[in-house]
């Protein structure tokens, strides 16, 4: 940021250059949009409030505050969800036949069953690590514990995080993080050149409907039909984030619920094809 601005105007360019990778940050560590929306926007209000022109990485800066507000909202969950008879867990789907189990339901569920594998540092440590890359000196000024204790606690994540999901080997997650980041970043400002930036030139999409009777999928060629179609469904009204530790999916919510799961085929560093699954009732708000 250019030192001349005001400290209004670096505050906003920050807002529109990091908000959504801290949403997926956050996202990443409490498996819920809407508490991951919530961290995001309290520590904008934290960067408001400091002398950001003292701040060298403004970036890094935001991580460190976003990442501690996630480990006290972890660990005050997990103090409740061990507590006898306070026990916080997903609500049972009712047996209503009218009941609908939605994308967002069965995503939540299983992200959230996964991360109450790990403890408040483990899961800290891991996502910071594996998933953006942090060095390790820096989570451990972020969580309180020597170098070694944070290699450690991601290491047993690792650990805890790959019996379950034993795909994650196969993925280069550093590559996939790095492109979905661009992507969604381009998605939420409504950047249709930043988009078509991180699209291969023989890039096609395919959409799928959830629906009963199912419309044919839509199908689009190129840069310019991909990336427009896109920022049809995908713009800044909604919030993407990257699948859980990194996988090679976006997850799109409006107002706080999934309606969409996009996996993106990378080959050196483009997305060669985009797979989208949408859940109109879920957007609608049925």
């Amino acid at each position: 940021m250019k030192p001349s601005q005001s400290p209004s105007a670096q505050v906003t360019e920050a807002w529109r250059r990091h908000r959504p990778y801290l949403v997926n940050l956050a996202y990443q560590m409490l498996g819920d949009v809407g508490d991951a929306e919530d961290v995001a926007q309290e520590a904008f209000l934290r960067l408001s409030r400091a002398d950001i022109d003292s701040i060298d990485d403004v970036r890094g800066w935001l991580t460190v505050v976003a990442s501690r507000l996630c480990l006290d909202q972890v660990r005050s969950a997990r103090a409740r969800y061990e507590r006898p008879g306070e026990i916080d867990e997903v609500p049972a789907p009712r047996l209503d036949p009218a009941d609908r189990v939605t994308l967002d339901d069965e995503v939540r569920a299983a992200l959230l069953e996964v991360l109450r594998r790990l403890s408040p540092g483990e899961r800290v440590a891991f996502v910071l690590h594996d998933v953006f890359g942090v060095p390790f000196d820096d989570i451990a000024e972020t969580v309180g514990r020597p170098i070694g204790t944070c290699r450690q606690l991601a290491r047993r994540a690792r650990a805890k995080f790959t019996a379950t999901q034993p795909k994650l080997t196969d993925v280069a997650s550093a590559e996939h993080q790095l492109v979905a980041e661009k992507f969604i970043t381009a998605c939420a400002n409504g950047d249709i050149a930043g988009l078509t930036a991180v699209l291969d030139p023989a890039v096609w999409g395919v959409g799928t409907v959830l629906a009963d009777p199912a419309p044919p999928p839509q199908i689009n060629h190129g840069p310019h039909a991909v990336a427009t179609n896109l920022l049809r469904y995908l713009g800044p009204e909604v919030t993407l984030v990257s699948g859980p530790a990194g996988q090679p999916a976006v997850l799109a919510f409006a107002d706080r619920r999934l309606f969409a799961a996009i996996v993106l085929t990378i080959r050196d560093g483009l997305v060669t094809k985009i797979e989208a699954l949408a859940d109109p009732l879920a957007r609608a708000g049925a």
